[in-house]
């Protein structure tokens, strides 16, 4: 029986019969063999000081691998010096692959740009020269306001070459979201573009900067702009410089020294806060042998051969771990692609696929569903045989997207690793390995060598296989978040009050009958319905099952009767074919009540063109549960498409 996450059952749907084992062939050539798992286990700790060793060039040896005596405050690495920038740049070069290409840069109107890693290294090296010519010291904190490109990259590495904290913040947020964000980190300098491009026209970005600095109080004391789109955009002589101007000034020799390997790396905010955000303050030693072995391990890179894409933004955590610093160290060649995957045309990705022969491809469910609703049609003009492992990031994927991922993207062969992992985390928690691991659909499955995670129930006791409780992870990790920036008692409250001595992930999560876990979402994405506790992401999983549907988002609407009533906005496939009088309302309805059990049949089925997603693709679904349950939603400017709202809403009066 399947159990949501306080343990009440109901018809299991997660249970998956369908497994994938890696072929042979792909097994003898893996990196990583099935014994890590035991060897990790007799010596977790040790197994990551052989990593350290193994994957970073340190300028000094540590000491002690875990000082964990004021847990939940965790040092990792004690003693030692690393510089990040020397990890993921100098050394490459040094070791004769300075003219291997670190980036195919491409962006949204078509420019394209190949930097190698001797490139990529002067250009941090000149970066780093001219920020600390604008007074930026070790320790000082910059904020970053950059799209995605090549630049962006530029910033974070050259902040951590000379000890800067850096801050990206995501470019679709606003003013007001930016400016809390720079009085937070107390930044002193801010670095930025004139704009970007958005679906085929330019956007801007330093206006909201301007915006942002507008009243006083703030500790900025330049904005570094670079020029993207060539918009106008008002100029503050003696804060404001060009990148260019500055670029061009600036020396191409720098020196990296190593800094301690509990110096602060970077600061990221989780999105989605109220009142005073929430900066995740990351290290740098721990951080970066965890981000470079999971990498490698997960995606089974060859550095030599593989060209690889993660889509996320760098204004994402997994845009930090798996866009600047997991390959960068690793010596990977990767795309850093700047547009959407609908401009100007549907077959983007997949042109960009087979024009640079990507073999790892790390993605969202949100879009692996939105190429589902447009049609198998699309990925089938294109030549996708150089893909050979598909990763998935970012929420619970549904069995049938990942069997559509699996087979349409994949051919049948590529084998898919969905990972489990947060902000906090770092880096990767839980992932199957692809030369060790028959995978399973919609299933993220085992936790990595070295990480310790578990499935707990309300007392914090494990739960048996086939029932769900709460994610948390009972040993400190290399990657972990060190504290929230200026506030330690709110790290303590937040990760390490709810269960003692375990960090708790805010997540449900369920053990099948295998022992596999499979990720539930949010604890808060859990519905009361009459005494029954039900999972959003199972009945949305029950929905995508259905011929008929390429997305679908599930909230809980307040019910006089139930206590609260689950209404479902779907997304129909493109192809998809409804005869005269059948109702896809009834239809689905009736589809859930099968596949879980009648009591999760959703109350209404709206079907809908397009959800409330924002620029990264997360589904907003406190705005549904807004509209489900009557009230204006209010403020929209933060989505994709601010206009989809209104539709929805006037579609469920009608």
């Amino acid at each position: 029986m399947s159990q949501t996450v306080n343990g009440d059952a109901f018809e299991n749907l997660l249970r998956e019969e369908r497994k994938f084992p890696p072929t042979p062939e792909f097994a003898a050539a893996a990196n990583v063999r099935g014994d890590i798992y035991a060897k990790a286990a007799e010596d977790r700790v040790g197994f990551w000081a052989e990593q350290a060793r193994s994957i970073l060039t340190w300028s000094k040896d540590f000491d002690e691998a875990l000082d964990w005596s004021d847990a939940p405050f965790a040092k990792w690495f004690v003693g030692g010096e690393v510089n990040a920038a020397y990890n993921a740049l100098d050394r490459h070069v040094e070791a004769g692959h300075g003219n291997r290409v670190a980036i195919y840069f491409e962006g949204e109107p078509g420019d394209t740009e190949t930097i190698t890693y001797a490139d990529l290294t002067e250009r941090v090296k000149r970066a780093a020269n001219a920020f600390e010519s604008l007074g930026i010291r070790k320790g000082d904190r910059v904020a970053v306001y950059l799209p995605m490109i090549p630049e962006a990259v530029v910033t974070m590495l050259a902040c951590a070459r000379i000890g800067a904290v850096h801050s990206v913040v995501f470019g679709g947020f606003s003013a007001d979201a930016l400016r809390s964000r720079i009085d937070d980190a107390e930044a002193k300098l801010v670095v930025t573009a004139d704009g970007t491009y958005r679906r085929g026209k330019p956007s801007s970005l330093k206006p909201a900067v301007d915006d942002a600095l507008a009243a006083p109080g703030h500790t900025v004391e330049h904005v570094v702009v670079v020029k993207r789109n060539g918009q106008d955009v008002a100029w503050t002589e003696g804060r404001d410089v060009h990148w260019a101007d500055l670029m061009e000034a600036s020396s191409p020799e720098h020196t990296a020294v190593g800094h301690d390997s509990e110096h602060p790396l970077f600061i990221l905010y989780t999105s989605g806060t109220t009142g005073k955000p929430k900066g995740i303050l990351h290290t740098t030693a721990g951080y970066l042998t965890q981000t470079a072995f999971t990498h490698s391990a997960v995606f089974d890179l060859k550095p030599e051969t593989d060209v690889y894409w993660c889509t996320a933004d760098i204004g994402w955590v997994t845009g930090h771990s798996y866009v600047t610093y997991g390959p960068l160290v690793n010596g990977a060649t990767q795309v850093m692609y700047e547009g959407t995957p609908d401009t100007p045309h549907q077959g983007r990705w997949w042109e960009l696929v087979q024009k640079y022969k990507v073999s790892i491809l790390y993605t969202a469910p949100t879009a692996i569903r939105t190429m589902m609703k447009w049609g198998r049609e699309i990925p089938d003009k294109y030549d996708l045989s150089s893909l050979r492992v598909l990763g998935s990031v970012g929420e619970p994927i549904n069995p049938e997207a990942w069997m559509w991922y699996r087979e349409v993207i994949g051919h049948g062969k590529a084998p898919i690793v969905d990972t489990w992992w947060q902000t906090e985390t770092g880096a990767i928690m839980i992932a199957p390995l692809p030369g060790v691991t028959a995978t399973k659909p919609g299933s993220a499955q085992v936790p990595l060598p070295g990480i310790a995670v578990d499935v707990v129930d309300e007392n914090g006791a494990p739960v048996p296989n086939g029932h769900g409780g709460f994610l948390v992870v009972r040993e400190p990790w290399p990657s972990m978040l060190r504290t929230i920036w200026g506030d330690p008692e709110r790290y303590r409250d937040t990760y390490w009050s709810r269960f003692e001595g375990m960090y708790f992930a805010g997540d449900g999560a369920k053990k099948d009958d295998d022992g596999d876990i499979w990720l539930l979402g949010r604890v808060d994405d859990v519905m009361n319905v009459s005494g029954h506790r039900l999972s959003t992401t199972e009945i949305e999983s029950a929905l995508v099952s259905h011929e008929w549907v390429a997305e679908a988002a599930v909230v809980g609407a307040v019910d006089e009767t139930t206590g609260q009533a689950v209404v479902a906005f779907v997304i129909l496939r493109g192809e998809v074919e409804i005869a005269e009088g059948e109702d896809p309302s009834a239809v689905l309805r009736a589809h859930v009540g099968k596949e879980i059990g009648p009591i999760a049949k959703p109350k209404h089925v709206l079907v809908v063109p397009e959800l409330p997603k924002t620029r990264s693709g997360k589904i907003m679904r406190r705005l549904l549960k807004d509209v489900a349950e009557g009230r204006d939603p209010g403020d929209a400017t933060t989505l994709a498409d601010p206009g989809v709202m209104q539709q929805i809403a006037q579609d469920l009066r009608k």
